[in-house]
C-alpha cells in the first residue's frame, strides 16, 4: 500500500490547498493585510489655474486647484486613508525656489486650508524639495558651474521646513537627498519651537527611470544634467542602509524607500535593519505602467492594483504612498 498521496504519509502535503479552498479561508490565513490607513495619497496643487488639469501620463491624476484639493482631501479622509503628501507647482520660479517657503506659496496656503478643514485627520505631509520651485529644476541651489551646492541648499531646506510647519504640516518629508539635510531640518524645527514635528526622510531615494510622469505632474524636470550625483545609484543596496542609518542618526523619525516595486529588496533590508516606521513610494512610473497595461486590456486593473500594494507591504513597508490610495481603500471596503 502506498504511503504517499494527498492523504498518505505526508499530511502536510495538501495543507496549503486546503487553506486556500474558499475566499473566507484565504482571508483568514493571509499573512499580509491591506488597510486604508496604510496608504498616503500624493497630491499636486498648482498656483494660477481655475480648473484641475489632467496629467496625460497619469490617467486619473490631476494638478489641483486649492478648491479641488480641498474636495479631494475630504474624499480621502472619508475613505479612511492615513495621509496626504503635498507637492506644489508655483506660479513663478527662480534660482533658489523662493515660493517654497513664502507665506503665500501654494503648498503653504494649501496646508493652512486643509488643516483648518480636516484638523488632525488625515495626516498632512509636506514634501520638502526645491525642484518644483526652481527655474533650473534641480533640488537645490546651483553653482555657476551648474552643480548643486549642498550647504546653501541646506539653509533653504531649513527655511522651507519652518514655513511648512507653521502652515500646518503634521510631518515634514525632505526628498532632496542632500548630505546633512535631516540634521539641518531638525535643528531648524527645534529652534522654531516645532520640536514635536516629525521628519519622514526620503532616505533611500534612487536615481530611477520611473519618475517620468511625476516630472510632468510637478513640472520639475531638470533643465540640464540629471540628479544622479545626489540620488542613489540603482545597483547599490548596502548604500541604502548607510543612507538610512545616517538620516536616523541626524534625527529622522521615519524613513522611506523610493521607488517601491523595483526596490522591494531594499524595503525588506531597511525594514529588517531599523526600528522606526518604514514607508515606500509607489511612484508615477509604476502607476502609469499598470494604467497603460489595463487600458490595453492586458491585465486586470483592480487586481493588479491590490497585488502591487500587497507586494510592497509584504516586503516590509508599513505605509505606502500611492496614487491609488483612495481607490484602493474603496476596493478594500467592498472586499
Amino acid at each position: 500500500m502506498s504511503s504517499g498521496g494527498l492523504d498518505g504519509g505526508n499530511p502536510g502535503f495538501a495543507r496549503g490547498r486546503r487553506l486556500r479552498s474558499t475566499p473566507a479561508l484565504r482571508r483568514l490565513t493571509a499573512q499580509t493585510r491591506l488597510a486604508a490607513a496604510d496608504f498616503v495619497l500624493p497630491v499636486f496643487v498648482k498656483q494660477g489655474i481655475d480648473e484641475p488639469v489632467a496629467i496625460g501620463s497619469m490617467p486619473g491624476v490631476v494638478q489641483h486647484t486649492l478648491d479641488s484639493l480641498r474636495k479631494a482631501a475630504h474624499e480621502a479622509a472619508e475613505a479612511g486613508i492615513g495621509g496626504l503628501m503635498l507637492f506644489g507647482i508655483p506660479g513663478e520660479k527662480d534660482p533658489v525656489g523662493s515660493q517654497a517657503d513664502a507665506a503665500d506659496g501654494i503648498v503653504n496656503v494649501a496646508l493652512q486650508q486643509l488643516r483648518a478643514d480636516l484638523g488632525d485627520e488625515p495626516v498632512l505631509m509636506a514634501d520638502l524639495c526645491l525642484c518644483e520651485y526652481t527655474d533650473h529644476g534641480h533640488c537645490g541651489v546651483v553653482t555657476p558651474a551648474g552643480v548643486v551646492d549642498n550647504d546653501p541648499t541646506l539653509d533653504r531646506y531649513a527655511a522651507v521646513a519652518i514655513a511648512q510647519a507653521q502652515a500646518g504640516a503634521h510631518v515634514i518629508a525632505p526628498s532632496g537627498m542632500m548630505d546633512g539635510q535631516v540634521a539641518a531640518i531638525r535643528k531648524a524645527l527645534d529652534g522654531a519651537a516645532y520640536s514635536e514635528t516629525p521628519i519622514l526622510a526620503y532616505a533611500a531615494k534612487y536615481a530611477s527611470g520611473f519618475y517620468g510622469p511625476f516630472r510632468e505632474a510637478a513640472e520639475g524636470a531638470p533643465q540640464f544634467g540629471d540628479r544622479s550625483t545626489y540620488q542613489m545609484d540603482p545597483p547599490n543596496a548596502d548604500e541604502a542602509l548607510r543612507e538610512v542609518a545616517q538620516d536616523l542618526a541626524e534625527g529622522a523619525d521615519a524613513v522611506m524607500v523610493k521607488p517601491a516595486l523595483p526596490y522591494l529588496d531594499i524595503i525588506t533590508r531597511v525594514a529588517d535593519a531599523v526600528h522606526v516606521p518604514v514607508s515606500a513610494y509607489q511612484v508615477s512610473g509604476e502607476y502609469a505602467m499598470v494604467e497603460a497595461a489595463a487600458a490595453n486590456g492586458w491585465i486586470d486593473r483592480e487586481r493588479a492594483i491590490l497585488e502591487t500594494l500587497t507586494a510592497i507591504r509584504r516586503a516590509g513597508a508599513g505605509t505606502v504612498l500611492t496614487y491609488w490610495a483612495v481607490e484602493a481603500a474603496r476596493l478594500l471596503s467592498r472586499a
